[in-house]
């Protein structure tokens, strides 16, 4: 009798079954099918962005070589093609070259207006930002006042920031060439007295400061014995 029971439930159980895969059935067919298809799709499309990042990538050091050749004219219009039609970061890249492509011409300000650009475009990641502001900011340390100086870069020599000792040494050099001595001093002073500054920055540092004393009038240090 119970083995009776069992068949019964037995063809219940498969009879239940069947209608749920008869009503059901297609619907799981179709959503299993567009999983897989979304998983060829994305793999596809990651693969893709792999060999146009490769090909993107191949352009710039081709770009680079034109630069390195000489070829200003030819990697002027490399670099311009990668800026609107590369992949990535390689657009940001090729228009900061640009730009120091432009400087090494000799057309500073052309090389300060693009580097201007890319530091208010909302597309340049914000350590490039700061970067284009030094590098736009180099460019002026034998022409803009100190004043300007403070507006371009003033708050990148903040404490804290990456960027604060090389935005220091451009301001200082300003102060020194307006004429500001103790405002150099002053710049100078802060990356003296800041453990991360480099060997070659404090090196430079130094002799400034040495001038500062000379030009103020201060004596010398006393020789070590």
């Amino acid at each position: 009798m119970t083995d009776i029971f069992h068949e019964v439930e037995d063809d219940l159980r498969k009879e239940k079954a069947a209608k749920l895969w008869r009503r059901f059935g297609p619907y799981l067919l179709a959503a299993a099918v567009l999983v897989v298809l979304a998983t060829a799709a994305w793999r596809g499309w990651v693969y893709w962005r792999a060999l146009e990042a490769a090909a993107t990538g191949d352009r710039f050091v081709a770009a680079l070589q034109l630069a390195d050749d000489g070829k200003h004219d030819d990697a002027m219009k490399a670099l311009a093609d990668l800026s609107t039609t590369g992949t990535g970061g390689y657009p940001i890249l090729a228009q900061l070259r640009s730009a120091s492509e432009l400087a090494g011409a000799g057309k500073t300000d052309e090389a300060v207006k693009a580097f201007d650009d890319l530091a208010a475009s909302p597309s340049t990641p914000p350590l490039l930002k700061a970067l284009s502001r030094l590098r736009a900011a180099l460019l002026l340390v034998d022409s803009a006042d100190l004043a300007a100086m403070k507006t371009r870069i003033g708050d990148l020599a903040s404490t804290g920031g990456p960027w604060r000792n090389a935005s220091r040494e451009i301001l200082g050099l300003t102060a020194w060439r307006a004429g500001d001595v103790e405002a150099a001093r002053g710049y100078f002073n802060d990356i003296a007295g800041d453990p991360t500054a480099s060997d070659a920055m404090k090196n430079r540092v130094q002799l400034m400061l040495e001038l500062i004393k000379s030009k103020a009038g201060e004596p010398a240090p006393a020789a070590k014995s």
